[in-house]
């Protein structure tokens, strides 16, 4: 669960949001939360099966009323994984798709499709350093992206917003939803943190998609308020809230999103 370059972007995320100053009464709701898609339980956490994760991390995120984001990985038991828990619990979810060639992401818009609020992309995701041995994904053109939209026919998320390209991609291609993210500093990217990418280009990204969220570092009630200063309609948390299904179970978890109310 570490990240590239000694962690750089990681620690940059998660310090960045105590140098804004905010107004601490701005009202945070479970609306304005979700948790972030996360799959390799196994590989990166530490279950003992894939399949023990999903349903824990989801009925934490359900019980507290915040959004639930479903990512997916290779094998491709992940996302079955993902959307098996996602119907267990009577829920919809928001699906994001690694950028695999674009027959496999035709088949797996499919297989989500009745079970999503939206379906997005990880548009950065072929550089992490995990993945690379392991599936075989790749860099999208705005031609890729507009025709998996279309195919979709389902509200539109690109997440990995994190460099002056992707906004100017955002600009053409005008998703739903943006993600401004590094992958949590996992990914091989420009240095910085997501709280200084939203304040340099939320208000351009604004007029380019209907929502604005943003994760990386978030940890306090007084983060999302800087975020939502900032533009952002909702943030994604993962780290921290692991940390307390890992130590406490679905419990703890949602106890741990509920202090950030």
């Amino acid at each position: 669960m570490g990240g590239v370059n000694q962690s750089r972007n990681f620690i940059l995320n998660c310090s960045a949001w105590d140098t804004y100053e905010v107004d601490e009464s701005i009202p945070v709701l479970p609306e304005n939360l979700g948790i972030a898609p996360v799959t390799g339980a196994s590989q990166n956490i530490g279950f003992e099966k894939e399949s023990d994760f999903y349903i824990n991390y989801f009925t934490a995120a359900k019980q507290a009323g915040i959004s639930i984001c479903v990512g997916d990985g290779a094998p491709d038991e992940k996302l079955e994984l993902g959307r098996k828990a996602v119907e267990d619990l009577c829920q919809k979810a928001y699906f994001f798709l690694k950028p695999y060639p674009d027959e496999k992401l035709l088949k797996r818009i499919d297989f989500v499709r009745e079970n999503a609020i939206a379906v997005g992309m990880d548009i950065d995701a072929y550089n992490i350093a995990t993945m690379r041995n392991q599936a075989k994904l790749e860099r999208k053109s705005k031609k890729q992206i507009q025709n998996l939209r279309e195919y979709a026919k389902l509200p539109f998320m690109l997440k990995g917003i994190f460099t002056e390209a992707d906004v100017e991609m955002c600009r053409e291609v005008r998703p739903d939803i943006i993600v401004v993210s590094n992958h949590g500093g996992r990914v091989e990217t420009e240095e910085g943190s997501t709280a200084d990418f939203l304040k340099k280009y939320g208000s351009q990204l604004k007029d380019s998609c209907g929502e604005i969220w943003v994760d990386g570092g978030i940890r306090k009630k007084r983060d999302v308020q800087v975020a939502k200063s900032l533009g952002a309609k909702k943030c994604l948390v993962a780290r921290s809230w692991i940390s307390r299904l890992v130590t406490g179970g679905p419990l703890s978890m949602e106890e741990a999103i509920r202090e950030l109310f």
